[in-house]
This record gives C-alpha cells, sequence and structure tokens, in this order.
C-alpha cells in the first residue's frame, strides 16, 4: 500500500492529530453521557416506534381493512415504504464495498455510519413483506423449507419470494462486513474500558490482540465479503424491480426498471447518509474527521446519480410515446396531468432539478445547502416510489374501476414508526461504536505517509500492533 500524500487531494483528518488524539475523538463519545441533543433525539425516535408498534398491532388485530387500500389500489404505503427504505439502504453497501475495491480513501471517514444505516434501513424495508400480506402469523410461509404441510410450498414464480432470497442475503453479507470492520475499533474501546464494560467489549471483539496475522486475516476477510457484496449492490434493488417489471400493468412492465431502480436507490441512500453525517459531525464533534472533502465527494455521486434517475425520466416517457401503446400512454399522461400530478412534478424537481445546484463547487462543499437538497431528495424519492405504484394503479383499463387513494392514520402510524426504528436504532449505535472507523483512518493516513505531530501519549495494544502491522 505505497501511496503518496499528492495522490489524496484533501487530508483525511484535519489538523496535526496524534494516535491517541484520534482515538480520544472518536472513542470518547461511547463513553462520556450523552448530550442534550442526543436525549431529546432520542426520546422522540422512541415516541415515533412506540407508535408505530402500535399501529402495527392495531393493523394485525383489525386486518388490512384498517389501511386504505381498495379494489383498484392494492399496493398503496406499504410496497411504496418497503422500496423506498431498500433503496435508503443501498448507499451502505455502495461505500463499504465497491470503493473499498476501488481504494478510494474518501469513504473512510463516512463508511462506518454508512454500513449501519444500511442495517437498520433493511430491518425497516423487510416489516413490509410481513404486515402487507395480511395474514403476519403465517409469514413463516415465505420460507422454503422442508415441512408437514404437503404439496404447500412457496411459490418460486412469484416476487414475494424473490424479495425474501434478496432482503435476507443482502442483510446478511452486509451485517458480516459491518461487523467484521467494528472488531478492531471494539478491541480499542475495550483496552479503555473497566469492569462488566470490559468484559462485553471482549466479547464483542472475539479476544482481538492486534496481532500482525489478526490484521492480516481481518483485511482478507474485508476483501471477500466486499468482492460478495458489490453484485449485491446490482442484485437487490433489480430483484425489488423485478415486483413491478414481470407484471402486465402499463408503467410498470418495461425492461429499463432494473437500472432506473438501482441509480435511484444509491441516489437516495447516498442521501440519506449526507442527512445522518452531517447532524453526526456536528454533534458529536467529528468535523475534523468527517470533513468538507467528504460532503463534497458524496454530493459528487448524488450529482451523476441524479441526472441518470433524470435520464431514466425521460426514457420513460419516450418509450411510452414511440411504443404507440394507448394504455402505457396513457399510464403517463395519467401520472403527470391526472390526480396525483403534484407527486409527479414533486419527484421531477426534487431528483432531477435540485441536484444540479452540485455542479457549482461552492455548493457542494456548503454544509448548509449540502444538508436541505438531501432532505430534498429523500421527499423526491418517496414521491418517485408513490408515483409508480399509486398513480399507476388509481386508473387501469376500465374507467369504472377508478379511485383515488389516500393513506388512513394507521398507515402513516407504521411509517413513522419505522422512522422511529430507524433513529432509534442508529442512536444507539452512536452510543456503543465509533461513528468513525478508528483502525482504517489510521492504517490510510500512515500508508498515505500523513506526519502526526505530538507524542502518544496513551497506546493500547490494537494501536501499537496496528502500526507494526501498517509498516
Amino acid at each position: 500500500m505505497s501511496h503518496h500524500v499528492s495522490s489524496i487531494r484533501e487530508p483525511l483528518v484535519q489538523g496535526h492529530k496524534s494516535y491517541h488524539d484520534i482515538t480520544e475523538d472518536l472513542v470518547s463519545p461511547t463513553e462520556r453521557a450523552p448530550g442534550m441533543a442526543w436525549k431529546v433525539g432520542f426520546a422522540i425516535s422512541v415516541s415515533l416506534l412506540s407508535f408505530g408498534v402500535f399501529c402495527i398491532l392495531w393493523t394485525i388485530w383489525h386486518g388490512i381493512g384498517t389501511w386504505n387500500l381498495n379494489r383498484t389500489i392494492g399496493w398503496g404505503w406499504d410496497i411504496t415504504n418497503f422500496v423506498w427504505w431498500i433503496g435508503i439502504g443501498h448507499a451502505g453497501t455502495l461505500i463499504s464495498a465497491i470503493l473499498l475495491l476501488f481504494r478510494q480513501k474518501w469513504r473512510t471517514g463516512v463508511n462506518r455510519a454508512a454500513e449501519a444505516m444500511t442495517i437498520f434501513a433493511v430491518i425497516c424495508a423487510a416489516l413490509f413483506p410481513g404486515i402487507h400480506v395480511g395474514r403476519a402469523w403465517v409469514v413463516f410461509y415465505f420460507f422454503p423449507y422442508p415441512n408437514t404441510r404437503g404439496p404447500l410450498w412457496p411459490n418460486f414464480n412469484s416476487p414475494l419470494l424473490w424479495d425474501l432470497f434478496a432482503i435476507s442475503t443482502y442483510f446478511i453479507v452486509s451485517f458480516l462486513f459491518w461487523y467484521t470492520g467494528l472488531v478492531p475499533d471494539f478491541a480499542t474501546v475495550r483496552d479503555r474500558a473497566k469492569g462488566l464494560r470490559r468484559k462485553i467489549y471482549n466479547v464483542l471483539s472475539f479476544g482481538w490482540t492486534g496481532s500482525a496475522k489478526h490484521w492480516q486475516r481481518w483485511e482478507s476477510l474485508c476483501l471477500i465479503l466486499a468482492g460478495i457484496a458489490t453484485p449485491l449492490v446490482l442484485s437487490v434493488h433489480t430483484i425489488v424491480s423485478f415486483d413491478f417489471a414481470t407484471s402486465v400493468i402499463p408503467g410498470w412492465h418495461t425492461t429499463i426498471f432494473p437500472p432506473y431502480f438501482v441509480a435511484g436507490a444509491i441516489f437516495s441512500g447516498f442521501a440519506m447518509v449526507l442527512t445522518l453525517m452531517i447532524v453526526t459531525r456536528k454533534v458529536l464533534h467529528l468535523e475534523q474527521y468527517i470533513t468538507i472533502g467528504h460532503i463534497e465527494s458524496m454530493n459528487k455521486v448524488i450529482l451523476v446519480t441524479g441526472t441518470i434517475v433524470g435520464v431514466a425520466y425521460l426514457t420513460e416517457l419516450f418509450v411510452a410515446w414511440y411504443s404507440g401503446y394507448v394504455y402505457e400512454q396513457f399510464a403517463f399522461f395519467n401520472r403527470a396531468v391526472g390526480p396525483y400530478w403534484w407527486a409527479y412534478f414533486g419527484m421531477m424537481f426534487c431528483n432531477v432539478v435540485s441536484p444540479q445546484i452540485f455542479w457549482f463547487r461552492k455548493m457542494r462543499r456548503s454544509v448548509a445547502v449540502t444538508f436541505f437538497i438531501s432532505i430534498v431528495i429523500n421527499i423526491g424519492m418517496w414521491f418517485e416510489r408513490f408515483v409508480i405504484i399509486g398513480t399507476t394503479l388509481a386508473r387501469d383499463y376500465l374507467p369504472s374501476s377508478w379511485s383515488y387513494y389516500s393513506p388512513s392514520w394507521v398507515e402513516i402510524g407504521i411509517f413513522l414508526g419505522t422512522l422511529g426504528i430507524f433513529f432509534t436504532l442508529y442512536l444507539l449505535f452512536t452510543r456503543v461504536a465509533p461513528v468513525v472507523a478508528i483502525a482504517e483512518i489510521k492504517s490510510i493516513l500512515k500508508s498515505a505517509g500523513d506526519q502526526y505531530t505530538g507524542p502518544d501519549a496513551v497506546h493500547s495494544s490494537t494501536e501499537h500492533v496496528e502500526e507494526q502491522a501498517h509498516d
């Protein structure tokens, strides 16, 4: 790993810091009492989570009739939110796996939180297939396992089963990749901890000693998991798009959906990472580790993927016009000027127009602008999923079947509950693990030749052997 300092346009860590200073900055948030901002955020998140659990139990007890689905619109906010959460979960794997394989150093400041975000987003997404089927108590029928129910096996032609395999595979690999990266940092926290806390972190770190053999196997495992996770970035949302593309409904039955969904997922995922990281760097005072350079690099990815999504929108319109198929043409005409026109133009503005501000370097490097645009993009990508699902189903072949859909309080409550689950888990994560990967920051800075001033006042066994392993 012989890289030159000149290959890094901006320092990965701003300022002159010793290795001990880096450890102190990144581990101390897990050791000291949480601040008022964290407590307020946690209280709001737990409240939303509790209300969401109540709405889920209400749905299971009273049935799907508590939702405003009707004979025309069988999918509403449930699948809209499912696809939205799956999309958000894509950025973590992309930042961690693909950028690791391409040796992109700017990923180091944000990859840990992005991986955690992936895990939590997939948990939120997996909730919806379990409850939208109506009889949640027999959801185990999804799983293809030897059973005593005779010929009753899952239908392998069903996209619902494809989703099961895609989500479970994606979650397992992403979780292993995330936890593997945490092991050295758990050992660093362990070396500073005392009593029961030390024992807990010793278990979490699998007795990591920081020997050269440990580092060698750790790096090999990270590369193997990255190689496995990379095709998952493409496959998972491709399979989710098959939920729609394999149907014969105008507006869904199109081959552009797989690449279109993947680009949109990366687009929305990076926006959510920025939303979380900008707040995290402010609350935990990590401005020297999550730098403006990181934010600018992620904004470039948002600009590229947002442009790809915009091209996909225009391609859909062109193909519908060029096909000469009147039902396909009506589907897109209805999206633009039908009763849901507000969602369509909201989607266009949020996803196509707003990211274009990042053509300007000053805007890419503005924290306030980035935070605002990241929220706008997340809203826009939710609109996109709703436009694809709601507007397409609202008006089918028979005008006598046309209907208008708006969510009930139960559906809104379940969505708010998933937001509560997501932010509760993320806030707990910031209390038990370093938000920025300590070991990776140090190893990359050392290999890049960055010099640190000041002696290392305290070296944990992990830090000391880590320096030897990378020499």
